[in-house]
C-alpha cells in the first residue's frame, strides 16, 4: 500500500461523516477527489493533524447549517473545501486573498481553453478581463 493510499484510509477512517463505502471515500464529482487529496497531502505534510481536521471541518459545517444549509449529504465536500481554504490561510500556506486570485486566474484559463485540452494558467490570467 501506498502511502497516500494509506495516508487517505486513516482519513476515510478518522474524519467522521466522510463519504464511503466499503472500498474507502466516495466521490460524486472529479473536484471532490482532488480536494480529498489537497487535504490528505497537506496533513501527510504536517499541516494539521487528522483530529485538528475533524474539528475545523465540524466547524465548518456548523457555520453553513446555521447560515442555512439543510445538510442533506450533496454538501459535504463544499464544507471540505471551504475547511481546506480556511486552514491553508490560517497556516500561513497562502492567504485568501492569494487564493481568491489563483481562482479567478484558473476560471479565466478554463474559459479560454478548449474542452478536452489541458488547463494552463498563462500570466495573462492573473490580470483581470
Amino acid at each position: 500500500m501506498s502511502s497516500q493510499t494509506e495516508a487517505a484510509a486513516i482519513a476515510a477512517r478518522s474524519v467522521p461523516g466522510l463519504p464511503r463505502n466499503d472500498d474507502g471515500p466516495v466521490f460524486r464529482e472529479p473536484w471532490e477527489a482532488h480536494a480529498f487529496a489537497m487535504a490528505v497531502t497537506l496533513h501527510g505534510r504536517g499541516l494539521f493533524t487528522w483530529p485538528e481536521w475533524a474539528a475545523e471541518l465540524a466547524a465548518e459545517i456548523r457555520r453553513a447549517q446555521a447560515a442555512g444549509d439543510p445538510d442533506c449529504g450533496d454538501t459535504y465536500y463544499r464544507h471540505w473545501l471551504a475547511t481546506l481554504e480556511r486552514l491553508v490561510a490560517t497556516k500561513g500556506l497562502a492567504s485568501a486573498e492569494t487564493q481568491l486570485r489563483y481562482r479567478d486566474a484558473w476560471d479565466r484559463a478554463a474559459d479560454r481553453t478548449p474542452h478536452g485540452r489541458p488547463i494552463t494558467l498563462d500570466p495573462s490570467d492573473f490580470s483581470p478581463a
